[in-house]
């Protein structure tokens, strides 16, 4: 009972530090004047990635005396964020405006960047699928991979940043809607109140993500749920809320470059540093149900890259990547 009692608990602190963060977030990004782009691709992606960043580097270097299930926690949890993102995550998005905008409504982020961060993705993430089939002694080849998967993400970053002023000027310069939470308490928007209260939403955030896991993981192994399966399935739910969280809350704000942003950032920086540090500290070798997750992701990223058009992304198309999602569970489970 007190495990589930924690979810709760945990889910609920997630909800409230997640609109703490985004409400600061959104006045941090007007406050230097950049792009909704940069806003939601790098801030809000690399910021509320952490939760899912520590569980790996955490399984490996201070995980359990079994190194094989803390190197499967590592792998799962690296392969299974961006499974997580491009499906449920997408899916669950488009749901939360379905009553608001209809079926047929758009989600409409910005185009450039936003085929820039599947474009990256899509690149790196082959990269990291192909080091699978590298062999582990001499590890030449796996450092390699490893150097170009870092470098992608450094080239991404330049160029997200670079196209941050132009954008500014053609409208999509992060414009807040209500005011800064922390101004109830009787200070004033500053650059040092909005500072205060992002990282007070983000210390919450992650503290929150982190209690989740914990709790997700007594309930796993209560019900014998096995490591692999819970790396790939269970930890992602958990630690890609803040991510899901965050974009809900933008795009029902008509933010949606925020809110899709924060979901592609986010898979762009899970799919070239994560599977950096996993190339170099594990195995990194391919299963049938690592192999499955990878084919998912694939089919989900692309299917988001190549229905954009001009007008946006039609939300009844988001429903695919549910139904991908539902269907890796089949395939996994059964």
């Amino acid at each position: 009972m007190y495990m589930w009692l924690e979810v709760l608990f945990m889910l609920i602190l997630i909800l409230i530090s997640a609109q703490l963060f985004s409400n600061a977030l959104e006045y941090f990004g007007e406050r230097i004047d950049i792009s909704t782009g940069v806003t939601g691709s790098i801030f809000a992606a690399i910021s509320t990635a952490l939760p899912e960043t520590t569980v790996p580097i955490l399984a490996i270097i201070a995980g359990t005396s079994d190194r094989q299930i803390n190197e499967e926690i590592s792998v799962g949890a690296i392969l299974g964020a961006p499974l997580m993102l491009s499906t449920l995550s997408t899916f669950i998005m488009a749901s939360s405006i379905i009553k608001k905008r209809g079926i047929n409504g758009y989600i409409k982020p910005e185009s450039t960047g936003f085929q820039r961060d599947m474009n990256f993705f899509l690149v790196a993430f082959t990269l990291g699928a192909l080091a699978m089939f590298l062999p582990i002694e001499p590890n030449y080849m796996r450092i390699l991979f490893s150097i170009i998967l870092i470098f992608l993400y450094l080239v991404y970053l330049l160029l997200t940043f670079s196209a941050s002023k132009d954008l500014v000027k053609t409208g999509h310069a992060v414009i807040t809607s209500e005011p800064l939470f922390i101004t109830k308490l009787g200070v004033k928007t500053n650059l040092k109140t909005i500072l205060i209260q992002l990282f007070i939403g983000l210390i919450l955030l992650v503290a929150g993500a982190k209690g989740f896991i914990h709790g997700i993981h007594a309930v796993a192994d209560s019900i014998g749920v096995p490591v692999l399966l819970l790396s790939l399935l269970i930890i992602p739910i958990a630690t890609e809320l803040p991510e899901k969280v965050n974009s809900v809350i933008w795009v029902r704000k008509n933010q949606d470059t925020l809110g899709f942003g924060n979901i592609t950032g986010a898979m762009v920086f899970q799919g070239t540093l994560l599977p950096a540090l996993g190339i170099l500290l594990t195995p990194w070798q391919p299963s049938r149900i690592v192999l499955t997750g990878i084919l998912i992701t694939y089919i989900g990223t692309a299917w988001l890259r190549f229905t954009m058009t001009s007008r946006g992304i039609k939300i009844k198309f988001l429903f695919l990547n549910g139904l991908l999602y539902v269907t890796y569970l089949g395939i996994v489970l059964f």
